[in-house]
């Protein structure tokens, strides 16, 4: 058996509806597809620096800084309406067809679960993922027009990452190593409550 694993794909992002009650209970709701999945970026950002104590002319011991937030970059193939709607907090569209992206939208809290693929000594592995709260910054559109051949063009989405309301404020959790991307995907299923 090899002695690490390397990460060689990503797949299956979703989202759902984040709740807490008061008493920190943490719920999903409305969970779905988000999209195809192309990529994910999760850049963390921790209060305060390393603090290193030194003793015998050494660094002797080390007190990390501790997660204060960070940003989720993920390049999707595309959003369908239902999912944008969802992720952006947007009224359905109206008679006309139109959906209004104006005072009546609001951006809503969600989880975002992902399956990361894995590889080590020859076998394959899959391991869902999710970051707890997140919030989506309004999307940019960026298009180009047809040229000889097709430029297959991409979204991509900035979520803010937060630690939630539970009592451990927990922002991310990584389920263990499942055999099939389905097992996997049936895990983040499970923690958004979509049956």
């Amino acid at each position: 058996m090899a002695d690490g694993r390397v990460l060689t794909g990503f797949s299956l992002p979703y989202i759902a509806l984040y709740t807490a009650s008061t008493a920190g209970v943490v719920s999903y709701s409305s969970g779905q597809v988000l999209a195809r999945g192309v990529s994910v970026d999760l850049e963390v950002e921790a209060a305060g620096d390393d603090n290193i104590f030194y003793a015998n002319n050494v660094a002797a011991e080390s007190i990390s800084g501790v997660f204060s937030g960070g940003t989720a970059t993920l390049t999707v193939d595309g959003l369908k309406a239902a999912a944008e709607r969802l992720l952006l907090g947007l009224p359905a569209a109206g008679e006309d067809g139109f959906t209004a992206y104006g005072d009546s939208a609001s951006i809503p809290y969600v989880g975002l679960g992902f399956v990361c693929r894995y590889m080590s000594g020859g076998e394959t592995s899959y391991v869902p993922v999710i970051l707890n709260k997140c919030r989506c910054q309004m999307p940019n559109l960026s298009a180009n027009t047809q040229e000889e051949e097709i430029d297959w063009q991409t979204q991509e989405l900035v979520f803010n990452v937060l630690r939630d309301d539970s009592s451990n404020h927990t922002w991310k959790q990584v389920g263990g190593e499942q055999t099939t991307e389905a097992a996997a995907e049936a895990k983040i299923k499970t923690a958004f409550s979509i049956t």
